[in-house]
């Protein structure tokens, strides 16, 4: 796939912010509280992980448990969305940081992406992830008719205004197939460097517009080879301005962050 519409927020030149779960230095992750704040702090991006509901309905949480991030005990994908909406997914956030608690965080629900875009609707960018999708039969074309019914595909709109990403390279072709234009990152937990970076860069190439992958992981060299095949190179999670300059300048194309105050100010 190449970038090539006029309007694209996908432009090579920029550096994008993306909302890593939203505002989540700042505020629990995935809930409205933590989107809302990644809006007002003006990230590009925010960032969604989606999984199905149990009744089929897509949710925003990292985890395939609620364990971490709510009051509940259980598997995403085996509970309801009424299960689901009983939890709260924000107090864990004031015990855990009491220096950031506020008492609007208490009683944050885990919400659809129904809700997000009937909250922000084009007003945003969103960097969708279907995560494990091998556990969510069925998730790219749940997502791609929710996206369609709510307008967010329309060729009228920038390029770009919806990202797919996935670690799985599976979910992907599933999703290119479904959908011939929309802008695809590879997400790689261990990306190939040295005499193979651009044999597997290449093979991404056939069907996405970018990587995404730990900054820890790589070398400047991963990021000029991915460059120079035509991929976007987005890092992942970056929460210094330190850092985020350093990759800036080595050619990256933007980050994940949780801390979008620390670090997207020196980014501008």
């Amino acid at each position: 796939m190449r970038i090539n519409k006029e309007k694209t927020l996908l432009d090579p030149n920029k550096f994008l912010v993306i909302a890593h779960r939203g505002a989540s230095v700042n505020a629990p992750e995935h809930t409205m509280a933590a989107y809302r704040l990644a809006r007002e702090m003006e990230a590009d991006y925010l960032e969604v992980d989606l999984q199905l509901s149990k009744d089929g309905v897509l949710v925003a949480i990292h985890d395939l448990t609620v364990d971490r991030t709510t009051n509940g005990s259980g598997i995403v994908t085996e509970m309801t969305l009424s299960e689901l909406k009983q939890l709260d997914a924000g107090s864990w956030f004031n015990k855990k940081f009491p220096d950031m608690a506020k008492e609007e965080f208490v009683g944050q629900e885990i919400p659809t992406l129904q809700e997000i875009i009937d909250e922000f609707g084009e007003s945003v960018n969103y960097y969708i992830e279907t995560k494990k999708p091998e556990k969510n039969e069925g998730i790219e074309d749940e997502l791609l008719d929710l996206l369609n019914e709510n307008n967010l595909l329309d060729e009228s709109l920038p390029e770009g205004k919806v990202v797919i990403q996935s670690f799985s390279e599976e979910s992907l072709l599933r999703m290119r197939s479904l959908h011939p234009t929309i802008p695809l990152i590879q997400l790689e937990r261990d990306p190939v460097l040295g005499p193979e970076a651009k044999k597997r860069l290449e093979e991404i190439r056939e069907y996405a517009v970018g990587v995404g992958t730990y900054f820890e992981k790589i070398d400047e060299e991963f990021v000029k080879i991915a460059r120079d095949i035509g991929l976007l190179v987005h890092l992942y999670t970056v929460n210094t301005a330190e850092v985020a300059e350093k990759w800036k300048e080595a050619g990256a194309n933007g980050i994940f962050t949780d801390n979008i105050s620390g670090t997207l100010p020196h980014l501008k």
